[in-house]
């Protein structure tokens, strides 16, 4: 990998964008072969983080809507995920989407998305060092909520995290770097810590860019992470949560990052908080969120 790499795993071939749903090739479940994942994280629990998602693309090789990147239902028709997942010339139509599930392809029951709105920040020749690593997918069918199926909280602009907070990162993602979470795909959750911008920033200048003097660490990123618990490859847009008198609030986005779990490199998010009136002016007020 190189020194800068998007936390997803991307389709180069076999894809065919705008078609009616295929049959569904979903891989049997084997019992007893559920390994720790993310990185260094554990099978998530029924109903623990109910908002969180699967943007599928399509695979003709397979014959699947294939799990590329994760997201957040942050209302009943609209996800967050992030700006490089959904990035190019692809339309909405090319990909579909999964709440509501624990197990990747277990009785998949996928919504279209009608429309996708990149932020404008963000820069496609920069990818997601250049910051605006944020994107909203608005779904052709509002999702019906169930205790399986909800809106995770956003936080208010305002909102300060503190370094060394426990946070928590959900994904099917790899288990570490090269190495993907195995059948049958339980959704994976790991606890990490807040990392400082500047401390981030600190050990990112050392290991990865000595010889860049501007910020690799923008304002709108936030670090998560410590030896043996991130996200990888596969986890990108999917929600890093923090708990707040008992209430899950989002406030990052898998971003981006140098290996996965590496002691003196944590996971780089997007800021959720310097996004939410730009989210607030495209996405409905909903009650509770």
């Amino acid at each position: 990998r190189s020194s800068l790499v998007p936390r997803m795993l991307w389709l180069l071939l076999l894809v065919l964008p705008c078609l009616g749903a295929p049959p569904r090739a979903s891989p049997d479940p084997r019992p007893g072969l559920e390994l720790v994942g993310i990185v260094g994280g554990c099978p998530v629990s029924t109903r623990r983080f109910p908002w969180q998602v699967s943007l599928r693309f399509y695979n003709m090789g397979r014959r699947l809507w294939e799990h590329v990147c994760g997201g957040s239902l942050i209302h009943p028709q609209w996800v967050l995920t992030a700006a490089h997942c959904v990035e190019g010339e692809l339309e909405a139509c090319a990909f579909r989407v999964q709440v509501g599930q624990l197990r990747l392809y277990e009785d998949d029951q996928l919504a279209k998305v009608a429309e996708i709105v990149r932020h404008p920040k963000y820069n496609e020749s920069l990818s997601v060092s250049g910051g605006g690593d944020i994107a909203l997918l608005r779904l052709e069918v509002p999702m019906a909520l169930s205790e399986q199926v909800q809106p995770v909280i956003l936080p208010a602009a305002s909102l300060r995290v503190s370094s060394r907070k426990r946070c928590w990162v959900t994904g099917w993602g790899n288990i570490k770097d090269y190495t993907p979470l195995p059948e049958p795909y339980h959704l994976q959750e790991v606890e990490v810590p807040i990392v400082g911008s500047q401390e981030c920033d600190r050990k990112y200048q050392n290991m990865s860019f000595p010889d860049i003097s501007e910020r690799v660490i923008k304002e709108d990123m936030l670090c998560a992470g410590s030896r043996g618990r991130d996200s990888c490859e596969g986890d990108s847009g999917g929600p890093l949560v923090c708990l707040w008198n008992c209430t899950w609030i989002q406030v990052g986005v898998v971003s981006w990052g140098h290996s996965c779990g590496h002691a003196d490199l944590p996971g780089i998010y997007t800021r959720v908080m310097s996004y939410v009136s730009w989210i607030h002016h495209h996405v409905p007020q909903f009650p509770g969120c």
